[in-house]
């Protein structure tokens, strides 16, 4: 009997551990959003490891939750990931050294904000709107994703720097390996 209590114990305390490793190991990012729906990003860490590694790590505490896009820029991108929301804001955690690489910024690529210190980037990214105008950016700032859907809810954002009423991210969280799509939105 107790050896039976002992196996079911240990079996379930497994399978709490494997499931909160899934979502820690996966690189898919669910941002529900204002505008209306919920952006799914896959992350990059095999070009930005730390960068990727630092998104989840602030997604999992709840950094992201609330906070709002305070710049989005017309044909460009949509800048968050400060609490203050005035764009000098960042996380309690010290600044990342640069991961740049050649994978080249287009619409839907999500890049790390940073001052004009490369090594600079801290909580706050961005998401490219056209391939046109960040294009340019290719080489000069950390990729750390690719939104895999989600992009008509970006394209809704307010615009502004900062938007007179702006949109913000109501939940942002890591993904568990086994699902990786974002969930269907009800129809109002």
């Amino acid at each position: 009997m107790l050896k039976k209590l002992m196996l079911t114990l240990i079996g379930g305390l497994f399978i709490m551990t494997s499931s909160n490793a899934g979502a820690a190991d996966s690189n898919i990012i669910n941002m529900e959003v204002s505008s209306g729906g919920t952006v799914v990003i896959k992350l990059m860490p095999d070009i930005a490891p730390k960068h990727a590694a630092r998104i989840k790590k602030l997604a999992n505490e709840g950094f992201y939750d609330g906070i709002i896009f305070h710049r989005v820029i017309e044909n460009f991108m949509a800048q968050t990931g400060d609490p203050t929301g005035t764009g000098t804001g960042g996380s309690n955690y010290p600044n990342l050294p640069a991961e740049f690489s050649n994978y080249t910024f287009k619409r839907g690529t999500v890049g790390m904000a940073r001052t004009m210190n490369p090594d600079s980037a801290n909580s706050q990214f961005f998401i490219c709107f056209t391939d046109y105008k960040c294009r340019g950016l290719t080489g000069s700032y950390t990729v750390i994703g690719q939104v895999e859907k989600g992009m008509e809810f970006v394209d809704k954002l307010a615009v502004g720097e900062p938007p007179s009423n702006p949109d913000k991210i109501i939940k942002m969280t890591v993904v568990s390996n086994e699902e990786t799509t974002a969930p269907e939105k009800a129809a109002e």
